[in-house]
């Protein structure tokens, strides 16, 4: 299990690390090409995501790692479960079904990372 959950975390990790930082970074024009939906959202917003996408990462290593509050790591997968239905339901809001395929597959990864962190 502990395998298993550090290559889930790996590649989960690695993913909102650079959505993370690109959303808390990055001007709205730079965002626009590969997130549409930046331009429909406040900045403040944007940058909030980029936030908690990288709280989330956070909250994914370092509980493991340092063996304190391992209990954050459950919450912080937790998180990103919601954050990623949240995103989908924008999607389908602005009728982009076909872009929801990247959101679903990031909450089952996440509630994988739920499961195996709350058996760790």
């Amino acid at each position: 299990m502990t395998v298993a959950y550090w290559i889930v975390v790996s590649l989960l990790g690695l993913f909102y690390l650079y959505s993370g930082t690109k959303k808390a970074t990055q001007s709205k024009e730079r965002l626009a090409p590969m997130m549409a939906w930046a331009d429909s959202v406040p900045m403040p917003l944007v940058r909030l995501i980029g936030v908690l996408e990288l709280l989330g990462v956070a909250g994914l290593l370092l509980p493991p790692l340092t063996g304190v509050a391992p209990g954050l790591a459950v919450a912080a997968a937790a998180g990103l479960v919601v954050l990623q239905v949240l995103a989908a339901g924008l999607h389908l809001s602005r009728g982009e079904a076909k872009e929801t395929g990247l959101n679903w597959t990031l909450t089952a990864v996440a509630g994988v990372t739920v499961w195996l962190a709350a058996a760790l």
